[in-house]
């Protein structure tokens, strides 16, 4: 029996850019648009990150959502309100070239079914041009939500899904793009109690929304950005989530992660449930929606009263949290995506996203040693379950030795 050799197969690192939204000051970067992917690129190299996932947004000057509103303000480090040409592609290689940091994808998160016509319009046209700066730039991938018609039904919002975003995985798939949809369901997006505001929650939908894209030819456009925090916030473990997709046929369907925890706070739980909280949290005021855009920040306790975004390596070591699917086992993730999905992981990016309220820092030198420690993290625990998946399943499978144990098992908590 020929022994296999030991080849360990680590996954690609990368960050996105919303972790530090103001590293640029906004006077500077509004007059100069491409200064702040300048010095991201050059911040990513101080950090230790070979990759950015470059975000995109509405400026604020032109977006339909106040900034006191959003949980987590996003970052429109690539600003596009004036179209990104060859000239400015030119000068952003140029600093890729010099930092020698790489691109794993662009990043515009928003409402694509939002049910005003004007403001959808404006939604999608962005993200045209984030797909025409992919392409400048060599990005094969641009990463978003699907989103959802607050004032349809789910089932409604199929339908509008086929009309009105089939047209942007078109438009992808003209430019030689894939869309890769996060799975956040976006419960803080409306103050009314709708949880799940962004259709593309979980395997389920998942595979409703990729049929509908086979009818139309553009089902090699559409896969998922897995992010290991929202499946923990809806009670999922990644495992689980991963042999669901095998069992049913569509473990290709995931082509990125976000690597972000959740911690659940067990108390938030038995007080309201995993729907969060359902009344009196302040984005209501004498029966009716709250005008003022710092009280609608209120509708995120629908996840915030049970629930805390974590940084990659911040939280504690918890082998109980993680049988409860109430933190994420990052080693077990990181083993499952092998064991379960379709992947090449050497050409599979690790995105870290940070979204850990209480290191939300908007200073460049004190944030900088949190996210290198976190990449730092990230790196050791991708290569120590390369090295298990390489060991167990190549080299001891191919001399017929049996891996020991029983280890994690799918749909078991």
């Amino acid at each position: 029996m020929r022994p296999a050799e030991f080849r360990p197969r680590p996954m690609r690192l990368s960050i996105l850019t919303a972790a530090l939204q103001e590293l640029t000051a906004r006077a500077r970067r509004d007059a100069d648009p491409d200064l702040a992917i300048e010095e991201w690129l050059g911040f990513a190299a101080e950090i230790g990150a070979p990759n950015i996932e470059l975000s995109a947004a509405l400026h604020p000057s032109e977006s339909d959502v106040p900034a006191a509103a959003m949980l987590d303000p996003v970052a429109n480090t690539l600003d596009l309100r004036a179209p990104f040409d060859a000239g400015r592609a030119a000068r952003v290689r140029h600093a890729m070239q010099a930092s020698k940091v790489g691109l794993s994808d662009l990043a515009y998160f928003d409402n694509m079914l939002a049910a005003d016509e004007a403001v959808r319009s404006r939604k999608h046209q962005l993200m045209l041009r984030v797909f025409d700066a992919a392409v400048l730039l060599g990005a094969d991938a641009v990463t978003g939500f699907v989103g959802r018609n607050p004032q349809l039904s789910m089932d409604g919002n199929l339908v509008m899904f086929e009309a009105v975003f089939v047209p942007l995985l078109k438009e992808a798939k003209a430019r030689g793009l894939t869309f890769r949809v996060e799975q956040c369901p976006m419960p803080g997006w409306s103050v009314s109690d709708s949880w799940h505001n962004n259709i593309a929650y979980a395997p389920g939908p998942w595979i409703a929304l990729h049929r509908i894209c086979e009818r139309h030819g553009v089902g090699d456009q559409f896969r998922i950005h897995y992010d290991p925090s929202h499946a923990i916030l809806m009670g999922q473990d990644s495992r689980s989530v991963f042999q669901y997709l095998k069992d049913s046929g569509y473990n290709f369907l995931i082509g990125g992660f976000h690597v972000k925890g959740q911690v659940i706070e067990p108390r938030g739980v038995a007080a309201w449930g995993y729907g969060g909280q359902t009344m009196q949290r302040g984005d209501w005021h004498g029966g009716q929606p709250s005008p003022d855009p710092a009280a609608q920040l209120n509708a995120w306790k629908k996840q915030t009263v049970f629930s805390e975004h974590e940084l990659p390596g911040t939280a504690r070591h918890d082998p109980l949290a993680y049988l409860q699917n109430r933190s994420v086992d990052w080693l077990d993730h990181q083993l499952a995506a092998r064991e379960l999905l379709a992947i090449d992981p050497e050409k599979t990016y690790l995105v870290v996203e940070h979204e850990y309220p209480p290191a939300r820092i908007q200073d460049r030198e004190r944030l900088k040693p949190i996210l290198a420690g976190s990449l730092a993290f990230t790196r050791a625990i991708d290569e120590a379950a390369a090295a298990m998946y390489a060991l167990q399943h190549e080299v001891l499978a191919a001399q017929g030795i049996g891996i020991q144990g029983i280890g994690r098992e799918p749909y078991r908590s």
